[in-house]
């Protein structure tokens, strides 16, 4: 079970032009937007493709809803009103054919939000109103405990870096590079992961 180059190209095509939930942006803006940042912040390739895919579990949620006829709703949870785990819900199709320093932020970019909330007083002020709430549906913020735990798993600091540009990517408007500016760059690093694969 994995997503090749071209079903990524496809779900972008077919549900990129949606709107993320109640922001003012639509669902590739926000991703177009979260890589740009990673990438004016000087950030590894890998991170920045993870920044690029990190909200693919909605639109692979939006195409399974379209699939089944079912209604999608507009609050940023293709699955219903509830938090739809869309962090997760890519991850075994990325798996197979990104590597870990990809595949990994993605799964852990919402967990780096309730460990940013326990560690920065200032970081929750600058929560759009939508993440406020699915931050409580997503189990609230961490305690110390946990957020030093989670600080010391693999990727966690990329999944940190990665969870402030997501934060930040929301602004109507603003110019990115385009589409196949990072869509070139998640090419170039599935290929690589490939020759790595087969070499073993």
């Amino acid at each position: 079970m994995a997503l090749e180059l071209e079903d990524i190209r496809a779900l972008f095509d077919a549900y990129g032009s949606r709107a993320y939930g109640k922001e003012a942006v639509t669902q590739l803006e926000h991703a177009l937007q979260t890589a740009h940042l990673g990438e004016a912040e000087g950030a590894e390739q890998e991170l920045i493709v993870a920044a690029f895919l990190h909200d693919l579990g909605h639109l692979i949620g939006l195409s399974k809803q379209h699939e089944e006829g079912a209604p999608s709703s507009d609050d940023g949870s293709p699955f219903g009103t509830g938090d739809d785990l869309h962090q997760y819900v890519a991850l075994p199709f990325l798996r197979p054919v990104l590597p870990s320093a990809v595949v990994d932020p993605i799964g852990l970019h919402v967990e780096a939000k309730r460990c940013l909330c326990a560690i920065d007083p200032t970081y929750r002020a600058k929560l759009s109103p939508l993440s406020i709430h699915t931050l409580k549906l997503q189990g609230g913020i961490y305690t110390k405990e946990e957020a030093d735990s989670f600080q010391h798993r693999p990727f966690a600091l990329d999944a940190m870096r990665l969870r402030r540009w997501d934060d930040a990517a929301k602004v109507p408007g603003v110019k990115t590079p385009p589409f196949e500016h990072y869509f070139s760059m998640l090419s170039k690093i599935y290929a690589q992961h490939r020759e790595t694969r087969a070499a073993h």
